[in-house]
């Protein structure tokens, strides 16, 4: 009991053992990398044509609806029950696919996943708002790993199940083990302590005597972070000088207007930050879509009612190498300002690459490989772009960044949908639609190439212009001034 106690006043361990917890069982799916073969399977008996035009199209729509509404509720809401209330419906989602028959039934389940996925923003901020500023970089690392090991052990062990036989190929029983392990990641989300302060939704007495003090939103994490260590709650502070003015008051609601604002002039505040939000934006649509229909291309290449199945395998890897891929960015020295456009243009041509052989090969194997490259490369590139944003921002502007990019992210898969894959418009066929994929990191690969080459040509012509002044009577005196 007081390893317990000790435990939980620890100021970051306690929230950061939870979280991590919840974000393993919540992403510990077994049954997710087979959700395509149960759905066109003898349980569900839908057809493939459908379930690519019209049943996956419904969860983007749902998740660009509800991203944005969320993203403010899970500030104003204080992170928590928005955790719960993700619990909750990943429960509710595989209730639906166990038990719910027919189609209306997975319509809705679309719509129920889109407030899953829509809610994955407060797992990433809650943290944020309950430990210190300088365990920051720590907590994050764990919480990613919770959720990689989680994916990665739910997608192997579905693969041994089936493999093995122990599931008789029988899906259902896939979707049984993973409803009851998100039913304990939902009672595991009860654990969490509930934050006493906000990024945004403040009192406006408290805002204002703050930005006297600290001019800066950073500076004021960092006053938050030292009231935390002493054990003092400022959201209790700020509470009571503002007259019990609290985060869900009229005042708070006010003075979110103004702070947000701040913090996205904050967030594209320069051309560099652009450009890397672009790519942001630009390569998560793609992989969101790739991620979503890749099972339907790996269906039509060997159908899993005729053919072993090695969807789970095949996620496990190329998480794996992914994490590895994105764990070798922090020995990378570069000077990124210079030359990580034009690292994003050659990776995004080999995305490019590794999509059209997806598009074009009738070898599973083949197609296996290039989803394991082109994930690998994507994981590569969003750390660095990550890494980038996040080191140039504020928590509070990089939460922003997040749900910003996330959105437009979002925005254009959507567009996307509607035009390539929805029954309404085009509704082309799987291969068809990954032939256009191809072509869209392609263009995503032109465009940065041609802003990498030109970036690296001014900075070579600035050294050049440098080392010839250094040459210059009196320029080598210059020079060592400078430095």
């Amino acid at each position: 009991m007081g390893y317990w106690a000790k435990l939980k006043s620890s100021g970051w361990a306690y929230p950061t053992i939870v979280l991590s917890i919840y974000g393993f069982l919540a992403n510990c799916r077994v049954a997710e990398p087979f959700l395509t073969p149960y759905l066109i399977g003898p349980n569900k008996n839908i057809s493939e044509e459908v379930v690519t035009n019209y049943l996956f199209p419904v969860w983007t729509y749902s998740y660009l609806a509800f991203l944005f509404p969320v993203f403010l509720l899970t500030d104003f809401l204080k992170y928590k029950p928005v955790i719960m209330v993700q619990g909750l419906f990943l429960v509710s989602n595989y209730l639906l696919l166990s038990f719910a028959p027919g189609l209306p039934a997975m319509t809705f389940l679309q719509v129920n996943f889109g407030i899953v996925t829509s809610t994955e923003v407060a797992y990433f901020s809650y943290i944020y708002s309950v430990i210190p500023l300088e365990s920051y970089q720590k907590a994050t690392s764990y919480l990613r790993s919770a959720m990689l090991t989680g994916y990665t052990f739910g997608a192997s062990l579905g693969q041994m199940l089936v493999s093995l036989g122990v599931t008789g190929v029988d899906y259902f029983y896939l979707n049984a083990v993973t409803l009851g392990i998100v039913c304990a990641a939902f009672l595991v989300s009860f654990w969490l302590p509930m934050p006493k302060r906000t990024m945004f939704f403040k009192p406006e007495e408290a805002v204002g005597s703050r930005s006297q003090k600290k001019g800066s939103v950073r500076n004021d994490r960092q006053r938050d972070s030292e009231a935390d260590k002493d054990g003092e709650s400022l959201g209790v502070e700020e509470t009571e000088h503002a007259g019990g003015a609290g985060c869900c008051s009229r005042e708070s609601v006010i003075t979110a207007g103004p702070l947000l604002w701040k913090s996205f002039k904050e967030s594209y505040s320069s051309r560099h930050l652009v450009y890397w939000s672009l790519w942001w934006a630009l390569a998560t649509a793609g992989y969101m879509q790739i991620f979503n229909y890749i099972q339907l291309k790996w269906d039509h290449i060997e159908p899993s009612a005729t053919s072993s199945v090695y969807n789970g395998a095949v996620e496990a890897v190329s998480s794996v190498v992914g994490a590895a891929a994105a764990f070798s960015v922090s020995f990378i020295r570069v000077t990124w300002a210079t030359w990580g456009e034009l690292t994003l243009g050659l990776f995004s041509a080999v995305c490019s690459g590794a999509v059209y052989l997806m598009a074009f090969t009738s070898s599973i194997w083949a197609c296996y490989a290039a989803y394991v490259l082109f994930k690998s490369c994507y994981m590569f590139l969003i750390t660095i772009t990550i890494f980038q944003i996040a080191s140039n921002l504020s928590m509070e502007c990089y939460a922003l960044t997040f749900g910003i990019n996330t959105f437009i992210a979002l925005l254009l898969q959507t567009i996307v949908t509607v035009i390539v894959v929805d029954e309404t418009a085009l509704g082309l066929d799987i291969v068809t639609q990954f032939i256009i994929y191809g072509s869209y990191y392609a263009a995503i690969s032109a465009l940065f190439l041609i802003r990498g080459i030109y970036t690296a040509c001014v900075h070579r012509r600035s050294v050049d212009q440098t080392e010839t002044r250094g040459k210059e009577p009196g320029g080598e005196m210059i020079s060592s001034e400078r430095f």
